[in-house]
């Protein structure tokens, strides 16, 4: 057994769960889909706390009256923030099950300075969160366009910033503004320029096609309000507007895509998977430094905008689209795109591990000797503690309570020929998804467990009975 870090990929995967569109989905359902975990889980969230409707979502208090566009509501129509437990309950999933949490939040900018710092340090105990502050913020269909100017919008960010470096430090802060314009400048440039200073990170949200006019209008050929790019213009758009930003703000930083994803009812579904991983293999193909992860919107969506499309029928059932397998084979199982994986000394039990997050953590590398092709394969860990496990490709979550998980649907897809040694991951996020004021220096960023002793592991290579 050895020390293992996990570190950051060249291009980080992240995945939409939930929005406008579409509901949450737990993590364990998407985990077994896919495979793997992603980097973050995008969570979107509203916050207007002092309109008439709140604490309501707004389709819902707004269900009998006459809306003929996405946006033409009070408040834009994401989950209330700090209602009913959430996103706090989703942002313990999303992090128990190995991933941080990247929380889009549209918020009214004439919030006081001490309701902005309550939010700051809501988030304290969740990690390295990343947190996208009034995105799309140089478009005119958010409420934080339609009551304030850009200049009231950018001097919003830069105020909120503040406050969570001084509550939340804990916290990576995304800006989401516009492109690079043919003149060679940003879109409201002098209105956001304060923005791409005070971020960590920027962003800007790409869909080489979208049916914007969904769900109130069908699109068709001729009709239908659409709009469907080559990917070597969305391309082009994110280096001109990179260059740009470092420009304005002196100094480089990650550029990122908090939303991308081309929407199968322009494309259709055969052709909607190409698009994004022609996006995606351009960066692994020209190793690019600057340009550090994808989050595709979404996992499942009421349109044509997920891996899977909701069952009219049944909110919680998805129907898988033709992209899922697309994506997952030549994009989140690329090694571009995973993280890095360094073995360092050897190491006996009890054991140390710290969860820093997705892109920092140390675990363990325990090697095992298969005689062949596995009948069985269990892992047994009588500690409560949460662990992420990976074997022959495939990640496992044991929960705190749960004691044993099966292992063998790792070998149903990639079965073994012979004799083979696999190295079996094991990693230890948060058992509840916060991490713990323990009096350390750096609680909040790393949390740490202590497993007591190795994994019982069951392996057979016979069944116990045949039957004929």
């Amino acid at each position: 057994m050895k020390k293992l870090h996990m570190g950051p990929a060249h291009c980080a995967l992240d995945l939409g769960d939930g929005s406008e569109r579409a509901a949450y989905v737990n993590q364990d359902y998407i985990l077994h889909k896919m495979g793997r975990p992603h980097r973050a889980v995008n969570i979107m969230y509203t916050n207007y706390p002092h309109d008439k409707e709140w604490p309501a979502r707004i389709s819902e208090a707004w269900k009998d009256r006459n809306v003929s566009f996405a946006w033409d509501y009070p408040y834009d129509d994401y989950e209330p923030f700090g209602v009913n437990g959430q996103p706090f309950e989703q942002m313990k999933d999303i992090r128990r099950h190995g991933q941080d949490v990247l929380l889009t939040l549209t918020l009214d900018c004439a919030l006081s300075d001490d309701e902005l710092r309550a939010v700051a340090e809501q988030l304290r105990p969740y990690g390295r969160t990343m947190i996208r502050i009034n995105h799309e913020c140089c478009g005119n269909w958010f409420q934080h366009n339609k009551r304030y100017t850009y200049e009231q919008v950018g001097a919003f960010f830069v105020r909120f910033a503040g406050i969570l470096r001084d509550a939340a430090p804990n916290v990576r802060i995304i800006f989401c503004g516009g492109w690079c314009l043919p003149d060679g400048h940003m879109e409201q440039e002098e209105a956001f320029r304060g923005c791409y200073a005070a971020a960590d990170l920027w962003s800007c949200d790409g869909y080489p096609a979208l049916h914007y006019g969904w769900p109130y209008d069908v699109a068709e050929v001729g009709g239908g309000q659409y709009k469907a790019n080559p990917i070597s213009m969305i391309v082009d758009q994110f280096i001109s507007t990179h260059r740009r930003a470092v420009e304005i703000a002196g100094e480089d930083k990650p550029m990122i895509t908090a939303e991308f994803n081309t929407d199968g009812d322009v494309t259709g579904p055969w052709a909607q998977g190409d698009s994004v991983v022609r996006f995606a293999h351009y960066w692994r193909d020209h190793k690019v430094d600057w340009f550090r992860s994808i989050s595709l919107y979404q996992f499942r969506d009421r349109g044509r905008l997920g891996l899977e499309c909701e069952d009219p029928n049944n909110s919680a059932v998805g129907i898988e689209q033709p992209m899922l397998a697309e994506y997952r084979d030549k994009v989140l199982n690329d090694p571009w795109f995973m993280p890095e994986m360094t073995e360092g000394e050897e190491l006996s039990f009890p054991a140390d591990l710290r969860w820093g997050g997705s892109e920092d953590a140390d675990g363990l590398a325990i090697q095992i000797c298969f005689e062949g092709n596995p009948v069985f394969c269990e892992m047994t860990v009588d500690q409560p503690v949460g662990l992420m496990v990976e074997l022959n490709g495939s990640w496992f979550y044991k929960a705190p309570g749960t004691k044993t998980i099966d292992l063998m649907s790792a070998f149903f897809k990639k079965p073994l020929t012979g004799p083979t040694e696999l190295t079996m991951k094991v990693f230890a996020p948060p058992a509840d998804g916060v991490n713990v004021d323990d009096g350390s220096s750096d609680w909040l960023v790393n949390y740490r467990t202590v497993l007591e002793k190795a994994p019982e592991m069951r392996i057979r290579y016979e069944a116990p009975g045949v039957v004929r």
